[in-house]
């Protein structure tokens, strides 16, 4: 005598384990969203510019004036691009 569900049994087994992969792959697929969510260490926040850049490059500007590193001149073209 044969059982009902007998000639299905190897079709169900490859779709219950594809559907297994599918579900664990997407929690740990949310884990991982939700992880650099509460991080922000997405790719939304590495584009952005701090605000204090302007500050700091000024300050290397003039660091590099007073070691004699550029002239005159050179300090002053870039402290005008720098202010715009």
């Amino acid at each position: 005598m044969m059982w009902w569900g007998q000639g299905f049994s190897w079709g169900w087994m490859l779709f219950g384990g594809l559907m297994m992969i599918l579900f664990w792959g997407g929690i740990i697929a949310l884990i991982v969203l939700a992880i650099r969510g509460l991080t922000g260490s997405g790719s939304s926040t590495a584009n952005t510019i701090p605000a204090n850049t302007s500050s700091s490059a000024l300050r290397i500007l003039k660091e590099r004036y007073a070691r004699g590193e550029i002239t005159k001149e050179e300090y002053e073209d870039m402290r005008r691009d720098l202010e715009t």
